[in-house]
């Protein structure tokens, strides 16, 4: 079944959003609580389930299988259809839920399947399916960065998916290999080979601050990886978090924690 083809620009720099025009009649599907606007005459439904047309016209079963899918993956039991009702045409706008980049997806280039990091979608033309995609191998699963579960988004229209920091697009030939951080990967063409390898050298698992794997893509396909995964910008901001005992030096007062009483930070 045919996509809804939207129109669609990009704004901002490191906080992003994406604005979809839609035609008379079109829609688009989003993440639960991703809507940052939308212009008069565009109308909201939220529906149980990815919100495709197939599992629309299905029955209970389908819509269950579509929630759960979505659930597993970490995100809502539900999406939003932001259908174009007025006569002319009409925006809807997406931000990003942290600092980084939208990245947009034309999934009929892409052979009509994604594969993404689990909660990296944001938005899609209508019509677009979001499922799940099994890691096969126990050893990647455990300890590639992504788990047992990535989504899968299916269809052939514009898909819109986040991620943090700054992105890097590699196409890789065939038998072609790049190794990476293992929380660094975002997407990814199926016909890419996703696995981990041992670093090699006990000092650098130790010492080295990488873990003791790599995660490994094998070409050919198109990869996205991003340069500050959320979880590590979480876990240092965390660190330096007073509450929690984190340090609070280079914060430019001579008077110290003494400074941080007096103008208030530690209330």
């Amino acid at each position: 079944m045919s996509m809804d083809i939207i129109d669609f620009e990009i704004f901002g720099d490191d906080m992003q959003f994406v604005e979809i025009e839609l035609d008379p009649g079109e829609a688009a599907i989003g993440e639960a609580g991703a809507m940052m606007l939308m212009e008069d005459g565009v109308q909201m439904d939220t529906v149980f389930g990815d919100g495709s047309q197939q599992s629309q016209s299905g029955g209970l079963m389908d819509k269950l299988m579509g929630a759960g899918k979505r659930l597993i993956t970490g995100e809502s039991l539900f999406t939003t259809i932001y259908h174009n009702e007025s006569g002319m045409k009409r925006k809807v706008g997406f931000a990003a839920p942290y600092p980084g980049k939208i990245i947009p997806i034309d999934l009929g280039q892409m052979g009509g399947t994604f594969i993404c990091q689990k909660d990296a979608f944001l938005c899609a033309a209508r019509g677009v399916s979001l499922g799940i995609a099994f890691q096969r191998k126990i050893g990647t699963a455990l300890f590639g960065g992504e788990g047992f579960i990535m989504q899968r988004l299916d269809g052939d229209g514009m898909a819109f998916v986040h991620a943090g920091g700054t992105l890097a697009k590699r196409e890789l030939g065939p038998g072609e290999l790049l190794r990476c951080d293992t929380g660094c990967v975002v997407a990814y063409q199926p016909s890419v080979s996703f696995d981990i390898e041992y670093v090699g050298k006990l000092k650098s698992a130790v010492f080295g601050g990488e873990g003791l794997f790599f995660a490994t893509l094998r070409g050919p396909g198109t990869v996205w990886l991003q340069s500050l995964p959320i979880s590590r910008l979480a876990g240092r901001m965390l660190a330096y978090a007073p509450q929690t005992g984190g340090a609070t030096k280079g914060e430019g007062s001579i008077l110290g924690g003494i400074g941080g009483l007096l103008d208030g930070d530690n209330f």
